[in-house]
């Protein structure tokens, strides 16, 4: 099996066990932040820095319109990778700094906006001194795949 499916696949696996309650209706409206006792974490793909996790907030990973956290220790750095999807990220804590193929490195502080189009190299680094937390909703299904 190659690295790209392996990618999907455990990330798919992992994140489908964190999935809020399916339910054939849309969901009531909610909220959540990332302390909330009530969410669910999963790990994150082996590529990714020990103590990364990922909380689906809403939708299903493996397809189409996922909401999720992403976390990640204090001063640990994201290797280049790629998402299937493109992303529309807020960072909720820490400060993250993103490099994207092409582009000047991206300062992020809470409340900061970024996208990522789909299939774009990417890197990153949780500068601060506190874990990092982005929110991230995918277009498509939910994969990371290293640049090797």
């Amino acid at each position: 099996m190659n690295r790209l499916m392996y990618s999907m696949l455990f990330l798919v696996g992992g994140l489908a066990a964190c999935v809020l309650p399916a339910s054939s209706a849309e969901p009531s409206a909610f909220a959540w932040t990332a302390e909330d006792a009530g969410l669910k974490w999963g790990p994150c793909p082996p590529f990714l820095p020990q103590g990364c996790q990922i909380a689906v907030l809403q939708g299903d990973p493996g397809k189409p319109n996922a909401d999720v956290f992403f976390k990640v220790p204090a001063k640990s750095k994201l290797p280049l990778h790629w998402h299937s999807s493109a992303e529309r990220m807020v960072l909720v804590a820490g400060e993250l700094h993103v490099t994207y193929e092409g582009q000047p490195k991206a300062i992020l502080k809470p409340g900061s906006y970024a996208y990522g189009p789909a299939k774009l190299p990417h890197s990153g680094e949780c500068a601060s001194a506190v874990p990092c937390v982005l929110f991230i909703a995918f277009e498509s299904p939910v994969d990371a795949t290293p640049v090797e």
